[in-house]
């Protein structure tokens, strides 16, 4: 019985270990709204693996969402306060690898052209997005949502802290829920810092 049981902890504890020690890496794609998929709503682009980028826009803001739209995707209504833009970019996959070797995503990195307020409020023309926001999503059966923001112009470190937000955060991280933050200093750009 006391062999039984231990081998049965020893057996735990490898798989514990296994999956706090899984390797986190990048991968990267690229979209264009411009060859992406045209539907009512906006548009559908290819992804990582199967999982689409689906973007939609209103009121000069973009909502962008990875894998299959349900119940749990709040990124679709996400955005950021002031006018912003992402027709264009790539997407950084936070991957691990599952037990069968696949990689398995669990958050997103893709910077959105942002607006200050101050730009925002004395625009008299065409308004020049200046700002640059690291917006890490996450991405998973369980839901969908904004984990947090970095100002690239404001952080020269703005990858890596993306990169610890999405590691650490972004699989425990539960859509409305928890409260969004923003990571690093803050530059002029608002940010939905603590909304749920």
């Amino acid at each position: 019985m006391l062999r039984t049981l231990a081998l049965g902890l020893l057996a735990l504890t490898a798989a514990s270990s296994f999956a706090i020690g899984q390797a986190v890496e990048s991968v990267y794609t690229k979209f264009d709204t411009k060859t992406c998929k045209k539907q009512k709503s906006g548009w559908v682009c290819a992804g990582h693996d199967g999982n689409a980028v689906r973007v939609t826009v209103g009121d000069q803001r973009m909502q962008i969402s990875y894998g299959k739209t349900g119940k749990h995707d709040r990124a679709r209504s996400q955005s950021l306060p002031g006018f912003n833009n992402a027709y264009e970019g790539t997407v950084e996959w936070r991957v691990e690898k599952t037990a069968a070797g696949k990689t398995k995503p669990f958050a997103t990195i893709l910077r959105w052209n942002a607006i200050s307020e101050k730009d925002q409020e004395n625009a008299t023309g065409p308004i020049t997005a200046t700002g640059r926001i690291l917006v890490v999503t996450k991405v998973g059966p369980d839901g969908v949502c904004h984990v947090g923001y970095v100002d690239a112009v404001a952080n020269p470190d703005a990858n890596e802290l993306a990169r610890k937000l999405a590691d650490e955060k972004a699989r425990d991280f539960k859509c409305g829920v928890d409260k969004r933050v923003v990571v690093g200093k803050k530059g002029n750009v608002p940010l939905p810092d603590g909304e749920v």
